[in-house]
């Protein structure tokens, strides 16, 4: 009987400078600026340096992309991992900026890639979307009760263009992302108090917040609502922060 080998765990090495950009729309978004109080909070306790733009128009959104790319690569420190938040009004695939223009999510993602920020190629790249992607709403269920790994012998000296990211949406495919006027958005709160609470590698920590916003008992235009984030990754290492 043959039995499976646990794999030997290989973190990303998280010794060096932890950059931060956060973009949020806060024009008509009322609970925005408790979102960003908590941002700033959580990127202190966990020592990033993070910078703030907030009411991007559509092409602000890729412009500050660019901006941080082209700072990332221009340090001569070491640098172990970026984050990206990015908070707005959005469709499946787009955020809307302040003027009410579409930026689209893929053109603002490969601004970080290992082809195009040599300074986080083969790092960890982490984008946070609070934003809706369609209208669709969930009212729950009701419940009762209680890979392949392929090794060659020559490791390769190169990456596929795409690894090494996260990407973590407030909500599913087609569905709307929930925000309190007062309070911030069910997600950005869970999600901190999860990352400053808690320690382990990023993905069981999403786990988590999962757990907890499935448990969440949301009301919205006087009905219950359930929401859950929608996380994927193509990191190939532990990611601890």
């Amino acid at each position: 009987m043959n039995h499976l080998q646990p794999l030997e765990e290989e973190a990303y090495d998280m010794s060096g400078a932890r950059l931060a950009l956060v973009l949020c729309v806060t024009k008509a978004r009322e609970g925005s600026e408790a979102d960003l109080d908590a941002l700033e909070r959580m990127f202190q306790l966990l020592e990033f340096e993070c910078t703030m733009k907030t009411n991007p128009t559509a092409q602000q959104f890729q412009e500050e992309l660019e901006k941080f790319q082209e700072a990332i690569d221009a340090r001569e420190d070491f640098v172990s991992c970026a984050f990206v938040v990015l908070m707005a009004h959005g469709l499946e695939g787009y955020l809307k900026g302040e003027d009410e223009q579409m930026v689209e999510l893929e053109n603002l993602f490969e601004v970080l890639n290992n082809k195009n920020c040599e300074a986080l190629r083969g790092k960890p790249k982490v984008y946070i979307i609070q934003a809706c992607r369609g209208e669709q709403r969930d009212p729950g269920e009701t419940i009762g009760g209680d890979d392949i790994v392929m090794i060659t012998k020559d490791s390769p000296h190169t990456i596929p263009t795409y690894t090494d990211a996260l990407h973590i949406y407030s909500t599913m495919e087609g569905h709307i992302a929930y925000r309190h006027d007062k309070e911030g958005s069910c997600f950005i709160q869970t999600l901190v108090d999860v990352l400053t609470e808690k320690k382990g590698p990023i993905l069981e920590l999403m786990t988590e917040v999962t757990r907890r916003m499935a448990e969440a008992e949301l009301f919205q235009e006087g009905r219950p609502r359930k929401v859950n984030p929608e996380i994927q990754s193509t990191l190939r290492k532990r990611l601890y922060l």
